[in-house]
């Protein structure tokens, strides 16, 4: 059967990256979102392939709206990244209830009552707990959860409603854990400064990012490849992946922008304080499931590639 991808949350960061690829590779691909702010897309493709994409838009809280428009999109794999980031979830923690769990049970039931075998999600290393509550700072996908967000508390909440899916009706489901994201597109939420400290570095600007300590860096492009390897992955079970990447210091980072943009030097600084988050997770189980194989990009390399994107973007007029 053709594949058919079906993506929530297609206007975020991730999502576009996953649009990105899937369109470049000539799948077809369903983007459903209430938002209709296209601008990370636009950052990261051109109109043709943009085009390329059909774009449904409605409400994930909406039971019956998403139920109805999965089944009728033709969807063979769905990825669900829908959701309120952390800054959200603390400012309305019951929007970001109904968003974030009500939002991904709904996805669930669209997938059971759609005939679909499989569902690939988003969670996130929000699920732990701070760095001292653990005796080792790499944490295995398997280390106990101790959310100190409304936003890990309501991820924790979909990585039970998948196993209970699972157990109930049948459906499995991949939930993979990043870490820091970056990359173009990186716009949002507590772990984007890095990124934007990147953007500054491409205007000539000074940065000031808004952590330190010791992080898992994850590239935008790879975390949407191995979303997409994970869905096309036939897998039995209801199972909760971490993503590794760079695990790097912040200090890492900001030696890796003043080498790809040599003018930042001295003009990229970062608070002392760490995230209330472990220093990064294990990956083993992820590459035996999916092959050590997995999109894996240097974070010097993904850190240059970043800047030289943001400086075409801002010579063509895609940045201001």
């Amino acid at each position: 059967m053709p594949e058919h991808f079906f993506i929530t949350g297609g206007m975020g960061c991730i999502g576009a990256w996953v649009i990105r690829n899937l369109v470049q590779e000539g799948v077809p691909v369903t983007v459903f979102d209430l938002s209709r702010d296209r601008h990370r897309l636009e950052l990261i493709m051109t109109p043709a392939e943009i085009a390329r994409a059909t774009f449904v838009y409605g409400d994930i809280t909406d039971t019956a709206v998403v139920s109805q428009i999965v089944a009728d999109s033709g969807t063979t794999h769905l990825i669900h990244l829908a959701a309120l980031q952390v800054p959200f979830c603390r400012a309305n923690p019951p929007l970001g209830a109904v968003v974030n769990v009500v939002g991904t049970v709904n996805v669930f039931e669209a997938a059971k009552k759609a005939g679909l075998r499989q569902v690939v999600y988003a969670s996130s290393v929000a699920v732990y707990g701070r760095s001292e509550e653990y005796p080792t700072p790499l944490l295995p996908p398997d280390a106990p959860l101790h959310p100190h967000t409304h936003y890990g508390v309501y991820k924790q909440a979909n990585e039970g409603t998948a196993r209970i899916y699972w157990q109930d009706d049948g459906v499995a489901s991949i939930g993979l854990r990043p870490y820091t994201i970056y990359g173009p597109g990186r716009d949002q939420g507590m772990t984007s400064t890095p990124t934007q400290a990147m953007l500054a570095a491409a205007r000539g600007e000074s940065y000031h990012i808004s952590f330190g300590g010791t992080n898992g860096f994850q590239y935008a492009d790879d975390v949407a490849k191995i979303f997409i390897q994970a869905a096309r992955t036939p897998f039995q079970g209801a199972a909760v992946f971490n993503l590794k990447g760079a695990v790097a210091h912040i200090s890492d980072v900001v030696a890796a922008i003043e080498a790809a943009a040599p003018g930042a030097r001295g003009r990229i600084t970062f608070e002392e304080r760490p995230l209330a988050f472990p220093e990064g997770q294990e990956d083993g189980p992820l590459r035996a499931l999916l092959g050590d194989d997995i999109a894996d990009t240097p974070l010097a390399e993904g850190v240059a590639q970043t800047i030289a994107h943001f400086r075409q973007a801002l010579a063509d007029g895609r940045l201001a």
